[in-house]
């Protein structure tokens, strides 16, 4: 029997275009706002694609999440982590949620930034140096931010 190789793998193609058009996913948080993070987890579509940052203060807090089988979830313990560069401190709350998040936007989000929906949440310091990076730096629509209410990001001032 002579078997054929396909290789031209026209459905494959197909399916790529359609996964390049997906909305992204970015989640970031601390151990403050784990409540509200996992319950925005739950609202998320089954093929949702993305990242989840959750910093905790040190490895003896990470815990498991139900995500999507799409998204990709990374513990930050500031217990491993150093503050700014040079300066000896240590992490500060809200700080490597922050340092996490414009990191993987920076890499990911250089072709069309409105492709994504975010939900920040947690200590303040990270959730504003996250989203001033996205909406300033990145051009990323304040529409599709989502950040506490108290901390009136992204409305007129």
């Amino acid at each position: 029997m002579n078997l054929q190789t396909r290789t031209d793998h026209t459905g494959h193609r197909a399916n790529e275009a359609n996964h390049k058009h997906r909305v992204q996913f970015l989640i970031a948080g601390d151990e403050s706002a784990l409540p509200e993070l996992e319950a925005m987890l739950t609202t998320l579509p089954l093929c949702a694609t993305g990242r989840v940052f959750v910093e905790v203060g040190s490895e003896s807090d990470i815990g498991s999440l139900h995500v999507p089988p799409r998204m990709t979830v990374t513990w930050l313990p500031r217990s491993h982590r150093s503050g700014a560069p040079g300066s000896g401190r240590s992490c500060a709350p809200g700080e490597a949620a922050s340092r996490a998040v414009r990191a993987w936007a920076g890499e990911m989000l250089c072709e069309n930034p409105r492709e994504i929906h975010v939900w920040l949440g947690g200590h303040y310091r990270g959730v504003a140096e996250a989203h001033d990076y996205l909406t300033s730096e990145l051009g990323v629509a304040e529409d599709v931010i989502q950040t506490p209410p108290v901390y009136r990001l992204g409305l007129a001032r």
